[in-house]
């Protein structure tokens, strides 16, 4: 009985002190978190000011890679061609945790009067255009480099290792350059030597709410895929189009039909899915009614048996309107990424994490979305979580949504703080939660 007893005191004190160590742990980390806010800031914005496309980010590469290394890390440069992967060892047996971000902007010209916006010119298509962090990936990468800070400063209070995983190309590339991004990182090695146990990611939403954490458990986000048509009609005079077969009616009629995939032949009540069509090129003088037109798309699904449905569908309309036409068509479907489904343990276990990041009447349970990220396929590898950081810049009074993917696109600042807070919770209480 007296065994049992010492046994029992020795247990509640060993709980008490670990308590007692975590909430100072937690208090430091707070306060460190906040006294890199205005670092975060210049780090996003030299960030947003040199933007560089998928599989092109060299200068970004370069500078991150420089900083893991100053911080005493292992660091892989390049990976996946233009990546970074830096490995903090806290010395101590324990789990390995992944944290990932990823880098590359996309070709759009900037249109907001941000003293920091981009001037960045390229070509892209055949065309020029201009190049913008215009979907948050220069915040995802600052506030992950005030995470390796964070973490690496606390190394000797921690235990097993940390992944950070700076991922090129998340937005893709033409096909002869793949894979790219998070498949190839995976098939570089990134997730191994040592393997990881978890992988957490964040992704800035400028349309929610600033300061919320945002999440749900399973499917997040949906599977994307590519499709192109291409229409072959029989070119004529613009003043004679009775001696041809006009691709570019067939054309905009495929487009059209393509529509009714999700509008009347796709059960949207168990899930949604988007069929759109990106870019209709066709001809080159007004008055030349040209051989061939062509269409391009992306698809957005729940599950491989919607995906498989939604897939046949755009090739039996695109080939039977042509063939009504008297045209011919060609349709090409790329499986891109799948869908971003959070591991149900794994998030149950970080939601506490996240509501000490941001207080629990600022995390919230989302519905699925219909945008896509490569974080899905780590998560196929491994269990991962994946949640969004809400950055509505609601005190700028902005005239135009600042939707992602567009020239307005622009974010609070006052966010990031809330994001680097969410990244060291729900890595060091999963390094120091589990068995």
């Amino acid at each position: 009985m007296i065994k049992r007893t010492i046994f029992i005191l020795l247990t509640m004190t060993s709980t008490l002190l670990t308590a007692q160590n975590n909430a100072k742990l937690q208090s430091k980390l707070e306060t460190q978190a906040k006294a890199m806010e205005q670092q975060v800031i210049e780090w996003r914005r030299k960030f947003h000011q040199n933007p560089e496309l998928s599989n092109r980010e060299y200068q970004t590469g370069t500078f991150i890679a420089d900083y893991l290394k100053s911080l005493g890390m292992d660091v892989q440069y390049p990976v996946a061609k233009t990546g970074v992967a830096g490995l903090l060892k806290t010395g101590k047996p324990g789990p390995v945790v992944a944290l990932r971000a990823d880098m590359d902007a996309l070709p759009i010209a900037e249109r907001n009067s941000l003293p920091f916006a981009s001037n960045v010119k390229t070509n892209f298509g055949g065309q020029e255009t201009g190049v913008m962090h215009a979907c948050g990936h220069d915040a995802h990468m600052a506030m992950l480099m005030a995470a390796a800070k964070i973490l690496s400063d606390n190394k000797k209070e921690l235990k097993g290792m940390v992944k950070f995983l700076f991922q090129p190309a998340e937005e893709g590339v033409s096909p002869d350059e793949s894979p790219a991004g998070a498949e190839l990182m995976i098939k570089e090695g990134v997730l191994e030597n040592p393997k990881v146990d978890a992988v957490f990611g964040l992704h800035i939403q400028s349309l929610l709410p600033s300061g919320t954490l945002n999440y749900r458990s399973g499917a997040l986000m949906a599977a994307v895929d590519a499709f192109d048509v291409k229409v072959k009609g029989k070119g004529a005079h613009g003043a004679t189009p009775w001696e041809g077969v006009d691709p570019v009616v067939v054309a905009s009629e495929i487009m059209n039909g393509l529509q009714t995939i999700v509008s009347r032949q796709t059960a949207l009540t168990e899930a949604a899915a988007v069929v759109t069509v990106g870019t209709f090129h066709a001809g080159i003088r007004r008055n030349i009614i040209p051989d061939e037109a062509f269409l391009q798309g992306t698809i957005r699904t729940f599950g491989p048996e919607m995906q498989k449905n939604v897939h046949e569908k755009i090739k039996l309309t695109a080939t039977k309107i042509a063939e009504a036409s008297g045209a011919t068509s060609e349709v090409n479907i790329t499986i891109m990424y799948p869908t971003t489904i959070n591991d149900a343990k794994l998030t149950e276990k970080m939601i506490p994490s996240l509501e000490k990041a941001a207080g629990r009447e600022k995390v919230h349970v989302i519905s699925a979305v219909t945008m896509a990220e490569d974080f899905s396929f780590f998560q196929q590898k491994v269990p991962g979580f994946f949640f969004f950081l809400g950055a509505y810049p609601a005190d700028m009074k902005l005239e135009r949504k600042p939707t992602h993917h567009t020239a307005d696109f622009i974010i609070d600042e006052k966010s990031f703080a809330t994001g680097v807070r969410a990244l060291v919770n729900v890595t060091v209480d999963y390094l120091l939660g589990s068995k």
